[in-house]
């Protein structure tokens, strides 16, 4: 028991981890000379062979002195061991599975405890990660992320080892070849010849032979139009065979990306991503990022005119408008520049036209939206003008994701946490995760909202997500320019929020790179992924609009489920210096003639 807990220096608990770490193999495979130096090292970390060399050879040389006086070793093993150097192969442990999570772990546990608790004495700690998430979130950022980039084409201007003297062909190791190669994976590859029709990569142990078919993205015909001998290319692992790959060429993306998942039931996050790469860039983009939400605040008008006595079959005009706000004439527009008349409440949330939640929003009260999403648990900084109807603020992942939970959890919100408990490293209970509960609307309410968000993916601005095959939810959002694609969706069981964007809130995705088309097939991906084994769940107590629609009858002059633009978008509004206005707009009784804006 002792060998598996003692402290060997720089994070390493036992002889297993230390193995791993200063030479870089199972313990069971150490040659004596490397076992006695882990064995030097129990008396602490100062015999630590990275911090004091010296100490840690003298003190493995009195350990193989010791073993022959035992009789555990003759004196020419122990002679023949003294002689050798130390030899490290050290492998810093590179947390490719969840990263961002436990970074967001070590620093509560270090502004909790103490760095020295932290990384002396053994905490355990029981979080809430669910490693099958975890890999379905990581690799979907991944696959979203590399498909943005193709179809945005080739940028080139690669690192070349020969020309920035990094290496000869025959010698050099990428950092990525340190770490398992699996199919599936993004590895850096080295050009090692350029053909007329092929190129030959080598990606650590394996060969491969890159054909016009790998990187018909491009646009390109030729390898020799792409790469040189000597350059550093990123490729995906279509299929490993051996010491043979079959590739595709690939490319560094240039946005960003996050992701978060929630189990609704109790506030756990199973999953994290940050970030396209921790080793690039620590800032976490689901936790610390604030950006812009689109659309997919609209949620929040809704929810607060559903309260206030609306229904989704109230009907509202999509025409021209223009209202004050902030002492300013406001005219919103609809991403299609187009109007469809009287329709329904339930028909401008799937659309997610911008012209009803505007409306919605100056009828119920902007500040009274504002109030409402103070209870869904957002804290970030809302103006409170009208444009914030359309998601002109700035706003964080996690709550954001959060706040979606209400509506599958029947109007409660748990605060979400990773933490489950924390001990000593005796077993002793240090804290326990109780999160608060909190009542934001009532059950009827969050089963409406569950019901007109489910058509947002049946026939709305959301439909990619049916092929999800089992009953989900959700609210796709874009800015102003397309700086920033959001989807958040949940089913039953999982909450899960996307993000794509670059860091400089100056650089626009382009054009149509909408939630629906950036962010949505993240999300999809995960949850296909993160959901295989549950079984499909409906939503409990919620009743199809549809189902309900037979007994309304509604003059309108668009079908709820007529076809719908990509995603309307964002205006990105100065904010007015003076107060909202108190002008209003009557939302219409079933089969009333709606006003004029």
């Amino acid at each position: 028991m002792y060998a598996n807990q003692v402290y060997l220096a720089h994070g390493n608990y036992g002889f297993a981890a230390a193995a791993e770490f200063y030479f870089g193999k199972p313990v069971t495979d150490l040659k004596l000379q490397e076992a006695a130096l882990l064995a030097g090292m129990v008396n602490g970390p100062k015999f630590s062979p990275l911090s004091n060399p010296d100490g840690a050879l003298a003190r493995r040389n009195l350990v193989l002195h010791r073993m022959e006086d035992e009789g555990k070793i003759t004196a020419s093993e122990q002679t023949a061991a003294k002689k050798t150097p130390l030899a490290l192969h050290i492998q810093y442990p590179r947390n490719d599975l969840a990263p961002y999570f436990f970074e967001e772990i070590r620093k509560y546990l270090e502004s909790t405890y103490g760095t020295e608790a932290v990384h002396e004495r053994g905490l355990r700690v029981y979080t809430t990660l669910n490693i099958s998430m975890q890999r379905a979130a990581n690799q979907s950022i991944r696959d979203g992320l590399h498909g943005y980039d193709r179809r945005h084409g080739w940028r080139g201007d690669l690192p070349n080892i020969l020309r920035d003297n990094l290496g000869t062909l025959a010698a050099y190791e990428d950092e990525d070849w340190r770490h398992p190669i699996e199919k599936g994976s993004f590895v850096t590859g080295l050009v090692l010849s350029v053909e007329e029709k092929n190129a030959t990569v080598k990606i650590g142990p394996y060969r491969a032979i890159l054909s016009p078919s790998d990187f018909s993205w491009t646009g390109r015909k030729k390898p020799a139009d792409l790469l040189k001998v000597g350059d550093l290319a990123q490729f995906s692992i279509q299929d490993l065979r051996e010491t043979t790959a079959r590739v595709q060429l690939e490319q560094q993306p240039a946005p960003q990306a996050a992701m978060l998942a929630i189990d609704n039931p109790t506030g756990e996050i199973k999953a994290m991503v940050g970030g396209y790469s921790f080793e690039d860039s620590k800032f976490n983009r689901a936790t610390q990022a604030f950006r812009q939400v689109g659309s997919s605040f609209k949620v929040y008008v809704y929810a607060d005119a559903l309260e206030k006595g609306s229904t989704p079959f109230d009907t509202i005009l999509d025409a021209p408008f223009t209202a004050i706000s902030g002492g300013q004439p406001y005219s919103p527009k609809n991403y299609d520049e187009k109007f469809e008349g009287t329709i329904t409440l339930r028909r401008a949330l799937a659309g997610s036209r911008n012209v009803p939640a505007v409306k919605l929003a100056e009828k119920i009260g902007i500040s009274s939206v504002v109030d409402v999403t103070r209870r869904f648990g957002i804290t970030t900084s809302l103006p409170p003008y009208l444009p914030l109807a359309l998601g002109a603020a700035d706003m964080k992942l996690l709550e954001h994701v959060s706040a979606f939970t209400v509506f599958p959890n029947d109007g409660i919100r748990i605060d979400p946490h990773m933490i489950r408990r924390v001990t000593s490293y005796e077993g002793a209970l240090l804290e326990e995760a109780h999160p608060e509960v909190h009542d934001v609307l009532s059950p009827d309410v969050a089963r409406t909202m569950t019901a007109m968000l489910e058509e947002v993916i049946q026939f709305g601005t959301g439909i990619q997500a049916r092929s999800l095959g089992r009953p989900a939810a959700g609210k796709t959002g874009t800015t102003q320019d397309y700086t920033d694609a959001w989807f958040i969706g949940f089913t039953p069981q999982i909450t899960s929020g996307v993000w794509v964007g670059f860091d400089d809130k100056q650089i626009s995705l382009g054009k149509k790179e909408t939630g629906a088309r950036a962010a949505l097939p993240i999300w999809l991906e995960f949850m296909q992924g993160a959901l295989a084994k549950m079984p499909p769940l409906d939503f409990a107590n919620v009743v199809p609009l549809e189902q309900e629609a037979r007994d309304h009858h509604i003059s309108v002059d668009t079908p709820d489920t007529a076809p719908t633009e990509d995603e309307p978008t964002a205006p990105r509004e100065k904010r007015p210096p003076e107060t909202p206005p108190t002008k209003t707009v009557t939302i219409n009784s079933p089969g009333a003639t709606p006003p004029n804006p």
